[in-house]
């Protein structure tokens, strides 16, 4: 950070709290307005929280990594329009050499990726890494109000309750407000499923919802696809088990239901295949071997006294399996207190104690069977859950350390606790009916 970030970043705040208040009427309703600017505010102290610890703790970091290449790009375009716009286009071209033999990320398409839009903000902030920050904050800031009102349009009688999971969550605002792949990415998972819930489920708003899904899809694709492998399962078997539910001849309902459970499943390994294929680091033939040759990177080179220990993989499809339940109950109950090593794991902490303290508590009131069946009976459950399940593994078996961990899990944390609080919702009835 630098001296105009101090100078610049409250004349953009001054200027992204005008149109916040200006446009919140838009899009909230007497339920939600109050939560719209404090969800807004929490992104931005996110965004400028991140630079300041990496900047002043860390002593650098991925977040840095990406402004220095926008400083490059920026560097290129006060020299020439021209070769700006061809680095900010990722073009071919030999005048260009001299800025990509210093853009070590150039070759990286995810990583660019982030650069690009880093670097297109750059261009409205006189290239001000807190501003830029702010820009992404407001990203994802559109994305987790989109899924927000979805979940509260689902249940609007805990409208309330969602704001926690969705909006203040330390590790989420934190690690998904910043100039971060992160932010992008949990941005983009709640437009897209705000599209699904639209599209396939309420059946209204399809042209709007069709160009934000699609965007949202694009973002992933372009940043972290195993998002969108572990999202895109739970997804369908969400839009099918909901439609068959809707079937009003219980005869047909409960016959077509295995077919729709089985078409879900085809679908879902369809779409895997396809959007994977000629990128073998998530072809599904290779997932295993990757899993295991990241998972041992994490652990040696970015533990930080953090590591833990999941069991053995030996890069098999079988191995993850083995492991599975182990990597499902460290991506959402750990690390524990006495695990942490900084401050921000430590608030991680808290989350995990707080999911396992629900889960439990839940459970023990409903009952195990009762919970289960509760579980299968409500499709947004089943869903939050199996997404949660799915990418708890995916992130369990591949992180190593709980310090890559605790950034790594955050698109689930909105889902599984959204799920809590619509069990705890559900099974108020279920408890008065006995």
């Amino acid at each position: 950070m630098e001296l105009k970030d101090l100078f610049l970043t409250p004349i953009y705040l001054g200027i992204f709290y005008a149109i916040a208040y200006a446009v919140r009427p838009r899009f909230t309703n007497i339920y939600t307005k109050k939560y719209f600017i404090p969800a807004l505010t929490v992104k931005f102290i996110g965004a400028i929280g991140l630079g300041v610890i990496y900047q002043f703790y860390y002593g650098g970091g991925d977040t840095f990594n990406y402004f220095r290449h926008v400083k490059i790009i920026h560097e290129a375009f006060n020299k020439s329009y021209e070769i700006g716009i061809k680095l900010l286009t990722h073009s071919s071209s030999a005048d260009i050499s001299i800025y990509t033999n210093r853009l070590y990320w150039y070759d990286s398409s995810t990583e660019y990726f982030v650069i690009q839009v880093a670097s297109f903000f750059s261009l409205l902030c006189f290239n001000t890494y807190t501003v830029i920050a702010l820009f992404f904050a407001i990203i994802s800031f559109t994305g987790m109000w989109a899924m927000y009102i979805t979940f509260s349009n689902l249940y609007p009688g805990i409208y309330n309750k969602f704001s926690l999971p969705v909006f203040f969550l330390p590790s989420v605002f934190f690690w998904g407000s910043g100039l971060m792949k992160d932010s992008l990415c949990i941005g983009a998972l709640g437009w897209i499923f705000y599209s699904i819930s639209h599209l396939f489920i309420r059946k209204n708003r399809l042209i709007s919802s069709s160009l934000f899904g699609a965007i949202g899809i694009y973002v992933l694709m372009s940043t972290k696809l195993y998002i969108l492998l572990s999202f895109a399962p739970a997804a369908l078997f969400w839009i099918f088990i909901e439609n068959n539910k809707r079937i009003k001849s219980t005869a047909l309902r409960i016959a077509l239901k295995p077919l729709f459970i089985i078409a879900g499943a085809i679908a879902a390994y369809l779409i895997a295949i396809n959007i994977t294929a000629g990128d073998e680091r998530f072809d599904v033939d290779k997932i295993g071997q990757r899993t295991k040759i990241t998972k041992d990177y994490l652990s040696t080179y970015v533990s930080s006294g953090s590591a833990y220990d999941i069991g053995t993989l030996d890069g098999s499809l079988g191995s993850i399996l083995k492991v599975s339940p182990q990597a499902v109950f460290i991506s959402l109950f750990r690390p524990f207190i006495f695990e942490a090593r900084n401050p921000v794991m430590f608030l991680s902490s808290l989350e995990a104690l707080l999911f396992l303290f629900l889960t439990i508590n839940l459970f023990y009131k409903t009952g195990l069977l009762k919970g289960f069946r509760l579980i299968i009976s409500e499709p947004v459950i089943l869903f939050c859950f199996l997404f949660s399940i799915i990418f708890s593994i995916g992130v369990g078996t591949t992180s190593g350390n709980f310090g890559t961990l605790v950034r790594y899990k955050i698109p689930l944390m909105p889902f599984y606790l959204s799920a809590l609080y619509i069990m705890q919702y559900k099974s108020r009835g279920i408890l008065k009916k006995n």
